[in-house]
């Protein structure tokens, strides 16, 4: 009977280290929940790489995503994917970008995304990498961006979420 308790003990504290682990890099912030924060790998020496995450705005008033910043990047900015014409553009947001009260943004690849520039090291698959996202209200928090494969459109564990 003990065999059996000491089985069961451990098998449920495998289950819950393995839900820990796969939901960690989430992080709420006041009103403000920073899911899935990831960025693509990058091969050495590339110049710049990218950063997404969802920001789901818990609160009854508006916030906004006024600045990033990276170590391991000379510059980081906000970015937006927008059409021109027939063309797609990548250009800064220099106001920032605004979180709605009651409702979620998304930074994902070709579209709003943050952006590292003049890049000090390469993003290699399975580390992490601190940023810090600083909003107009919250105030700033530094965030662990998981760095998926290359070709990531979410990390690991949050595929299809």
């Amino acid at each position: 009977m003990i065999r059996s308790f000491a089985r069961s003990a451990f098998a449920a504290l495998a289950l819950f280290a393995s839900a820990s682990t796969a939901f960690a890099h989430d992080i709420t912030f006041g009103a403000l929940e920073l899911n899935a924060p990831f960025a693509r790998a990058t091969l050495p020496n590339a110049p710049v790489g990218g950063g997404f995450l969802t920001i789901v705005n818990t609160g009854d008033t508006d916030d906004r995503l006024v600045s990033v910043a990276a170590d391991f990047a000379k510059q980081a900015q906000i970015h937006e994917m927008a059409m021109e014409g027939d063309v797609m553009k990548m250009r800064p947001l220099t106001d920032g970008l605004v979180i709605p009260a009651g409702e979620t943004v998304i930074l994902q690849p070709g579209g709003n995304h943050l952006m590292f520039m003049g890049l000090t090291q390469a993003l290699v698959e399975g580390e992490t990498v601190p940023v810090t996202l600083t909003f107009e209200k919250a105030g700033s928090v530094v965030v662990d961006l998981h760095i998926a494969a290359a070709s990531a459109d979410a990390p690991a564990g949050h595929m299809g979420h």
